[in-house]
């Protein structure tokens, strides 16, 4: 990669922090630290964020990624709607708002699809503005995958101190072992070792493998889990990557304290607030959502639109700021 990464940011939900965020991160002297970034979203509520929070920064139209220049104190912005005015109002979603949302996403993924940029940075959305809209799925996750048409896909949080993967996401916790089969759990394990490897050059993972009951079952005492479902799928993916070091079943109150510590580089986790708890206790501000496992390389904030706070010039940009690094380092570790 002779050039630095060039990265399409989406503005998230027009009646959110996003436009917020982007006009805040762009004017950061961080936007151009060995990246090229440029924004998808729309001009008239780019303009008005730039307005809100005061930073002075100029929109500068293109038409596409081609046309982007780069200076500090511009914001290159590829423009894919035409929102009015007086239609974006905090908190309050509506169809042409969501749509302007989801426009922008699509085409950052085509652009990636494509070879015309190295990466995507997706801004907070909300799936009542998806639903608003039309859209089937209900999360960036599901639309980015299935344009992409990835047949695997998990969600990683990721911090300089610790990383997270998530076996079960968005489910009630009384499913999450109806969920759980060993050929899941050694299929995420593996998605992990590859992307550790690919996406944040890592020749040699070690990963950790959380497990579901108190003090990783406790040999049976508190569940039979860890031995046979979670045990099975370590040993399985161990004979599969020979070059990790992939723990056994850990027990879930000292496992993240040893990752953070630098033990390991990644934590499996079996469910969402086994493994989102402990990450947002570390990385609240700065703690970035990658998806493994796509054709594409896509970050994100680790966080939603936060509409109480839209629009008040309240919201840090840090999250952002952080999956634009994040991403950037991705594309070159992926190129070498």
């Amino acid at each position: 990669m002779t050039q630095p990464p060039l990265l399409a940011l989406t503005m998230g939900d027009p009646c959110g922090i996003g436009p917020e965020l982007a006009a805040k991160a762009f004017h950061s002297e961080k936007a151009y630290d060995n990246m090229r970034p440029f924004l998808v979203g729309d001009e008239e509520t780019m303009i008005k964020a730039v307005k809100t929070t005061g930073v002075p920064l100029t929109i500068r139209p293109i038409r596409t990624a081609d046309e982007a220049q780069f200076v500090p104190g511009t914001v290159d912005l590829l423009t894919v709607s035409s929102l009015g005015r007086d239609e974006v109002i905090p908190g309050a979603p509506t169809a042409r708002t969501g749509q302007a949302m989801i426009e922008a996403i699509t085409r950052s993924v085509d652009l990636a699809l494509s070879g015309e940029c190295d990466a995507i940075v997706t801004g907070p959305i909300h799936k009542v503005a998806m639903k608003l809209a039309g859209s089937e799925f209900h999360g960036h996750t599901e639309l980015i995958a299935t344009r992409t048409r990835a047949r695997e896909f998990a969600m990683m949080m990721a911090g300089d101190r610790l990383k997270v993967v998530l076996v079960t996401i968005h489910i009630p916790l009384r499913q999450v072992i109806e969920e759980l089969t060993s050929p899941v759990i050694t299929d995420l394990i593996s998605l992990t070792a590859r992307s550790l490897t690919e996406r944040f050059g890592v020749t040699s993972p070690r990963i950790a493998v959380a497990g579901l009951n108190p003090h990783a079952g406790e040999e049976g005492l508190f569940g039979d889990e860890e031995s046979r479902l979670i045990a099975p799928a370590v040993e399985k993916a161990r004979a599969l990557h020979p070059t990790c070091t992939i723990s056994d079943p850990m027990p879930p109150d000292t496992v993240f304290f040893k990752a953070a510590e630098g033990h390991y580089d990644a934590v499996v986790c079996m469910y969402h607030d086994q493994g989102l708890i402990p990450f947002k206790m570390v990385h609240f501000h700065d703690g970035v959502n990658t998806t493994l496992g796509l054709p594409i390389i896509r970050t994100s904030v680790d966080h939603g639109t936060a509409y109480d706070i839209a629009w008040k010039n309240i919201a840090s940009e840090g999250s952002l700021l952080s999956a634009m690094e994040m991403a950037a380092m991705q594309a070159r570790n992926r190129v070498r």
